[in-house]
């Protein structure tokens, strides 16, 4: 098979498809990586270290469109690709089809073949490659909060930790998954009191037996929300519904309970966000503030620390995309049903539920994975 790996044009996005190391072991394989040049400038690895591995340069992302079988890459595609994408062409890259309709709409009309990383699902459940980006994304947002909290970034001017004799921030985390777990540690590293949410019962037992003593569960509710909001001096939104839009825990009328100066930290804005006042912005504009409340909605939040991102990711994606490389995309969705999970749309058609419920007008098939 032929595989391309582009480079990734959305706003301060440094992460690359896949690493050297991922490229040698497809070309070990017998398979053929054309690599758009420069593509993995922003994450360390140089064309060089590319073509010793085996790997061919091409010099535009058109090239590497026109050429490829299947693309692997990070971000969903934004307009300048669309019209690159063709029939019958496998991406395999995270979409969160569910909040964009536009991206959506291009991909039906593409002909493409679309797996979605969000959405495929491990042996045992869970989704194994959204986990690496979920705990680089848990353990920023809290670097983020505590940026922003302080004065100059418009923020309380409440340092994290404290230090003796004087309170710490108060951190809510609601969801107590990937993202919410490593939020809650690294708060807690730095020595916040940290409360974290969930619905379910057996998660927040889980996070009891696990979490050190400064953090402390509750079951989430709208009532509880709005008893944290008060005292909270950062809030991480973390929820997550596979390939479907993030349900609003925090609504517009919620921030006038809150401190001028809080922050808000959307990691669930690839999603469409889990507060009622969130939008999607970037590493070069990151806040915006609503009634006194800096809310950071950076969609691709990992984007920031590619090295280390770049490197989870592609030992994550990597026996996928060689699955899908050796047996071809149906062969290998046919053995592999939690591979099969990540198909969205095939051949002008929507496959998976949750975006389909999303956009029930839009064409779909009706055995959807």
């Amino acid at each position: 098979m032929i595989i391309g790996v582009p480079k990734e044009i959305k706003n301060n996005e440094n992460r690359v498809g896949m690493t050297p190391s991922g490229v040698s072991e497809l070309v070990r394989r017998g398979h053929m990586v054309y690599v758009q040049h420069t593509a993995g400038n922003g994450s360390g690895f140089a064309d060089e270290d590319y073509l010793a591995v085996g790997a061919q340069i091409l010099p535009t992302i058109a090239d590497v469109y026109a050429i490829a079988d299947m693309i692997v890459k990070v971000k969903e595609p934004i307009e300048p690709e669309y019209a690159l994408v063709r029939a019958g062409q496998v991406l395999f890259t995270y979409f969160h089809f569910a909040c964009d309709r536009a991206l959506t709409e291009a991909m039906l009309r593409s002909g493409a073949v679309c797996i979605a990383y969000e959405t495929v699902t491990g042996p045992q459940g869970g989704l194994p490659l959204l986990i690496p980006m979920s705990e680089v994304a848990g353990r920023m947002s809290v670097q983020q909060a505590a940026r922003f909290l302080e004065r100059p970034q418009g923020g309380r001017g409440i340092l994290m930790g404290g230090v003796p004799g004087v309170r710490p921030a108060r951190v809510l985390v609601l969801g107590g998954g990937v993202v919410g777990r490593n939020a809650a540690l690294m708060a807690a590293g730095l020595g916040a009191e940290v409360t974290i949410t969930d619905i379910s019962l057996p998660t927040l037992r889980r996070l009891s037996e696990v979490m050190p003593r400064n953090v402390t569960t509750l079951f989430s509710s709208r009532h509880n929300i709005e008893q944290e909001l008060p005292m909270a001096d950062a809030v991480i939104g973390s929820v997550l519904i596979p390939g479907a839009k993030a349900p609003k825990l925090v609504t517009a009328d919620m921030l006038k309970l809150m401190k001028p100066g809080a922050v808000l930290v959307d990691v669930a804005i690839d999603q469409g966000g889990c507060f009622e006042t969130s939008h999607p912005t970037t590493h070069s504009d990151p806040v915006y503030t609503v009634d006194g409340i800096v809310h950071y909605a950076v969609a691709n939040i990992p984007g920031a620390v590619p090295c280390t991102s770049t490197l989870a990711l592609t030992n994550a994606t990597l026996p996928y995309a060689e699955k899908l490389a050796d047996l071809g995309w149906q062969e290998a969705c046919r053995r592999d049903a939690g591979l099969a999970r990540g198909l969205n749309i095939i051949d002008g058609e929507i496959t998976f539920a949750a975006v389909s419920e999303a956009f029930p007008d839009l064409p779909h098939r009706a055995e959807m994975y």
